[in-house]
This record gives structure tokens, C-alpha cells and sequence, in this order.
């Protein structure tokens, strides 16, 4: 693990959840709870919210829209902490000179939490949730969130927050075309989650840019949730009726990264993936150069 000044960089193990904003919460509620299949919650950290959850230690976190957000429905991705813990990560970011707060969080379940903003604003959460025990919906479509995407300017600006000071590692990158990078995945230190930098504009850019549609966010804004088969999981959904009034692929495809996907959408427009843990074809522009998620 990465030391700085006497602090250690806690382990950042995966993925704990994203959270969104609703417009419509019984819509959006459907949606989850029926397409999705996950199991409904009280929110820990927001008296205001709910939770999602896909398994026992990962869920999607549904907030009210706030009367400002304009077209943007994302709120924070959050990552999931490991030893020594969540207030040692705190230290170690104060101790680089990053902008933390005082003192770490606690929700109604005794989740230990804090935010930061990376180098492009977003807001980025660090927890230590309980396991939720016994937590298995039995409809759910997919029991692990593998990735998480969000709108970024500036690559190397975002990898001086994630790579060279957290220690994420470089999965994956790639674009419509070879000759342009669309997409730049990085893994956490101590785990195979992902984040997706969905890139967008030039560096130096700020924010939403001004001329994109609240469906290309949604498009670019969103998670993903793992496959053993997209192919079976499509039919799963078709046979339970569960794809009614979703906006959503007419059927599941290839993605540039040589895997199995299959994209579903929530009534604000966030993306839901589902893609294959393993890739079935070469992807193009660039080689693997980390091990797939698994289970």
C-alpha cells in the first residue's frame, strides 16, 4: 500500500454503490425493484432516499431530484474501503494536501463515510458499509456491480486523483474508432471494479457541457452490472414481461471491448448495463492489462 507522511493508503477493495436522482420515485422504484430486481431499503446516509440493493454489500442509492440539478442525475459513486479503514484514508488524503473533511460520517447502520471532490468535481465517496446479511433478491438480474462510468474532461488530470494518488490500475481503454479514446477504465487497488472515464469534450473543460441532452448524460452516467451471460440474462427479462415501457436495446450486443452488453435505462434516463464478466472477442485498441471481475 501507497504511504505518504506517515499515513497509509487504506486497501480500496470495489465498488459500493452509485447514487442518482429521481424525478418520478414510484417510476423509478419500479424500475429497480422489477426490471432490475433489487430489493428496496431505507437509505443509511439520507433519511430523504432509498437504497437499492443488488447484493449484500453493493446497491444503487436514489435521492430526490434537487430543484438546481438541471439535467444531471448523479449524484456520487462510492468505493469500498478495507483496512485499516475509512478515517485512515481520510488522514492519508489530508496528509497529500487534498480537501477532506473534519471528520468521517456515520449512517443509521453504522456505515463510516466521507466525500471528496476528484480533480473534475465529481463528488467521490469512500465507506466501510456492513454487510447487509442474507441479502439475495430472487429476482434480481445481476448480484455485482463490476463498474461505474461518469462524464470526464481530462484524463491525465483525473488519473493524478485515481491512479497517482489512490493507486487504481489501468484495465482497459478504447473509442468508436482506434484512433480516438472514448472510454479509459481503472480498476481499484485491491479489487477488479471498476471506474469508467467516460470522456467527453477537451481538458480544460468543466461540467455537463452546455449542449448535451439529459439522454447522452444518461448514456455516459452510469453503472454496470456483471454477466456470466447477457444473452441469458436478455431472456430472462423478456420472458418476465420485466422490459415493459423500459426504454432499452432491442437486443443485446458486442461492445468495442469484445464483451457481451445489453443496456436498459431508468425513467431519468441513468443506463443500466448488464455486461459479460469475460470478453468472447479481441477488443480493439488495447489489450486487458488487469484481471476481469468475477462472481
Amino acid at each position: 500500500m501507497l504511504t505518504a507522511q506517515g499515513a497509509v493508503r487504506p486497501q480500496i477493495t470495489g465498488i459500493s454503490h452509485i447514487a442518482i436522482y429521481t424525478s418520478d420515485p414510484a417510476a423509478t422504484e419500479h424500475f429497480y425493484t422489477v426490471t432490475v430486481g433489487a430489493l428496496k431499503l431505507p437509505d443509511p446516509e439520507n433519511p430523504n432516499g432509498v437504497i437499492y440493493m443488488v447484493g449484500d454489500k453493493q446497491w444503487v442509492e436514489v435521492l430526490p431530484k434537487p430543484a438546481d440539478a438541471g439535467i444531471n442525475r448523479l449524484d456520487h459513486v462510492a468505493f469500498t474501503i478495507g483496512w485499516p479503514g475509512v478515517e485512515t484514508l481520510r488522514k492519508f488524503l489530508k496528509a497529500r494536501g487534498w480537501a477532506v473533511p473534519d471528520k468521517v460520517s456515520k449512517g443509521t447502520n453504522n456505515t463510516i463515510r466521507f466525500d471528496v471532490l476528484d480533480p473534475e468535481g465529481n463528488k467521490i465517496e469512500f465507506t466501510a458499509p456492513p454487510v447487509y446479511a442474507q441479502v439475495n433478491p430472487p429476482s434480481i438480474i445481476g448480484h455485482h456491480i463490476i463498474h461505474v462510468g461518469f462524464v470526464v474532461h481530462d484524463r491525465a488530470k483525473e488519473d493524478t486523483f485515481f491512479r497517482t494518488l489512490l493507486g487504481f490500475k489501468p484495465y482497459w481503454f478504447g473509442g468508436m474508432t482506434d484512433d480516438k479514446v472514448d472510454w479509459v477504465s481503472e480498476q481499484v487497488p485491491e479489487g477488479h471494479d471498476w471506474l469508467e472515464y467516460m470522456m467527453v469534450g477537451k481538458p480544460g473543460d468543466v461540467g455537463i457541457p452546455a449542449t448535451m441532452s439529459q439522454q447522452t448524460l444518461g448514456v455516459l452516467d452510469h453503472f454496470s452490472i456483471g454477466m456470466d451471460s447477457v444473452d441469458t440474462a436478455f431472456a430472462t427479462l423478456k420472458a418476465g414481461d420485466r422490459l415493459k415501457g423500459v426504454r432499452a436495446d432491442e437486443k443485446t450486443k458486442i461492445g468495442k471491448d469484445g464483451k457481451g452488453q445489453f443496456n436498459m435505462y431508468d425513467p431519468d434516463g441513468i443506463r443500466a448495463e448488464l455486461m459479460n464478466f469475460h470478453a468472447t472477442e479481441k477488443p480493439c485498441c488495447s489489450p486487458f492489462t488487469a484481471a476481469d471481475p468475477s462472481h
